[in-house]
């Protein structure tokens, strides 16, 4: 039962806050009634972690489950609200990773090259899940600056015909472009550009930009967040991975003076700081691995997804259509995950685990944290949650994940006096730095419930509580007569954040109490639901 008094007090609570104004707590149940759109409270709140969903696709032909997969995606993970968020008259710009498909491979064919590129039922899953926000379907543009006559093999233009999406693949070079087709952008902290043309509206001020990458490797080891954005830029200055001193098909005057020099010089110094493997010398070496990552920062140092996203449903394993399989071709294999997050490179840390490979043996988490886009790189100090389709999240081991290695082409080392297999793991032990902080949410300050969101609710509503410390808990439903209606968790439960989903369809309209003991705390939230 509750404490009368602790009732009481959460009663008032609750009936002042309806009448002050119930249209405008309804509104943020009915998405309908509401002006704007983001990602839901929980992940916009917990910029430094990974979120995991797993999926149950059983082969990657299974076109109906991958875009449920979408949906279920879309729908747990963007949220309409009333203010603040992004108006629902913005544009909303999907990055897939588009690349192009080794068309000209004498083993080519369309299912064989499925994994080069983000999956087009997943995409179609999500552009679905944000309409039903109040979006329409010509506020949605795909863009993507290579190989436009690869698209209809991954089945986008017909994607694009189904949710009225604007599909551009625009590789002419920039200088031949109308005006308006392009959204340059100064890149103040640049080492490389100074100035980026973006294909219109990507970078736009009123464009919402949702980056989705897929699982495979490459030749920069995995291709997943970080580099798919390349994708975005116009002909010329998406040619991120020209070696050193290899021209661009770029304006000069857009490069900064003295960057080639200015690479070289960071090289040999993070030569001499001991990356793992940039002393690989020639054209495909270190160098190009430098040059490559420094044009890649550059770009996020001015680029502002507001999510970052690395479909997984089924991974490649090798490069484009070369690959470690006995006929020496890439191959799909199921891993069934879906990872998305606010930073891209804590996104890819653990997107690069999953493939069997050690972050700290990749030159790009190094020089990212050099110029202040993470603090972290170690996989197992970065806090994962993983994420239900309902909502609700967890905070996990990353230990309860499963690994599928990925092997790679990139910066073959020499140990003992040998070269290491062409394809392989770069999985060797790297000791991270002790002095970065743990950044996890690991719950040090007090236990505390938080407001579930929506309030008041129709349907279901999430509660976020945070616990000090691991504890023994129970989160509970209770109506006005002190009756638990649902028990949401009860057992152990690690510090930190967590969230759970309530369903509410089946109550009746009333007054709820959302009631947290655990941890040396007691907490009561009210709730209210609507019918």
């Amino acid at each position: 039962m509750i404490d009368r008094r602790e009732f009481l007090r959460t009663l008032c609570a609750a009936a002042a806050t309806l009448a002050a104004g119930p249209e405008r707590l309804f509104a943020d149940t009915w998405g309908a009634e509401a002006a704007y759109f983001g990602l839901h409270p929980f992940i916009e709140s917990h910029p430094e972690a990974v979120f995991v969903l797993r999926t149950q696709v059983a082969t990657k032909l299974d076109s109906a489950s991958k875009k449920q997969a979408g949906l279920d995606f879309g729908q747990s993970v963007f949220v309409a609200m009333t203010s603040p968020g992004t108006p629902l008259s913005h544009h909303v710009v999907i990055k897939p990773n588009l690349t192009c498909r080794a068309r000209s491979h004498p083993a080519y064919t369309v299912e064989r090259s499925m994994g080069i590129v983000t999956d087009v039922h997943f995409v179609e899953g999500v552009i679905e899940s944000l309409k039903t926000l109040g979006l329409g379907g010509s506020q949605f543009h795909i863009r993507e600056a290579n190989c436009p006559a690869d698209l209809a093999d991954g089945g986008y233009p017909d994607m694009a015909t189904r949710t009225g999406a604007d599909l551009q693949a625009i590789n002419a070079p920039y200088g031949t472009l109308p005006p308006g087709a392009l959204q340059w952008t100064d890149v103040p902290d640049g080492i490389w550009f100074s100035r980026i043309p973006y294909l219109w509206p990507v970078n736009a001020p009123d464009t919402f930009l949702i980056n989705i990458a897929k699982l495979k490797t490459h030749a920069m080891g995995l291709t997943l967040c970080a580099k798919n954005l390349q994708g975005t830029i116009a002909n010329g200055y998406v040619q991120h991975c020209r070696t050193y001193g290899q021209a661009m098909g770029m304006n000069p005057a857009d490069v900064r003076t003295g960057a080639n020099a200015t690479i070289l010089a960071n090289y040999n110094r993070h030569v001499a700081d001991g990356i793992p493997r940039w002393d690989r010398p020639g054209d495909q070496g270190g160098l190009w691995q430098e040059t490559w990552a420094t044009r890649c920062l550059d770009n996020h140092s001015v680029t502002r997804p507001a999510l970052h996203v690395i479909e997984g449903i089924y991974g490649r394993d090798g490069h484009f259509m070369d690959g470690p399989s006995p006929e020496g071709l890439a191959t799909d294999t199921m891993m069934n995950v879906i990872l998305f997050g606010k930073n891209p490179f804590r996104v890819d840390a653990i997107g690069h685990w999953m493939g069997g490979h050690e972050p700290g043996d990749f030159g790009l988490f190094h020089l990212a944290s050099e110029r202040g886009f993470t603090t972290l790189m170690d996989p197992r100090r970065i806090p994962v949650y993983e994420w239900n389709a309902d909502g609700s999240a967890s905070l996990t081991p990353l230990s309860s994940f499963a690994r599928t290695a990925l092997k790679t082409l990139y910066l073959q080392r020499d140990y003992n006096g040998q070269t290491e297999p062409y394809w392989h793991l770069v999985d060797e032990p790297f000791t991270y730095p002790v002095d970065v902080p743990i950044a996890t949410d690991n719950g040090r300050g007090p236990s505390t419930l938080g407001q579930p969101f929506p309030n008041p609710t129709t349907r279901t509503t999430s509660i976020p509580f945070t616990l000090a410390r691991q504890s023994g808990v129970r989160l509970d439903i209770v109506d006005v007569g002190g009756r638990v209606v649902a028990v949401l968790a009860e057992g152990m439960l690690p510090g930190g954040s967590h969230l759970m989903r309530w369903d509410a369809s089946r109550q009746p309209a009333g007054i709820y109490f959302c009631r947290l003991r655990g941890a040396g705390q007691r907490a009561t939230r009210s709730l209210v639901v609507m019918k």
